[in-house]
């Protein structure tokens, strides 16, 4: 089980960065291409005040962040495992 989704585009270089920072660091998450998951576009949109900013994590609680640093990351997952 995750514990995020990750919204993400295909050109889209943060997205890149973050998810290659994840990967080296084992933890596991969802991704979703919103420009092929019109639904996923909504979700990201409501995150952030209309604008489809990405990358934008959801967690498992509900609560987002828009371009996270894996430090921002480590520290949510942290919180949600106590």
């Amino acid at each position: 089980m995750t514990a995020f989704t990750m919204y993400t585009t295909p050109w889209c270089g943060y997205c890149h960065r973050l998810k290659g920072q994840l990967d080296r660091e084992g933890i596991p998450f969802e991704i979703v291409d919103i420009e092929q998951t019109p639904d996923a576009a909504q979700i990201v949109e409501s995150a952030n005040n209309g604008n489809q900013t990405v990358p934008t994590l959801v967690y498992s609680d509900g609560t987002a962040h828009t371009n996270p640093s894996l430090a921002q990351v480590k520290q949510k997952l942290e919180a949600l495992a106590s």
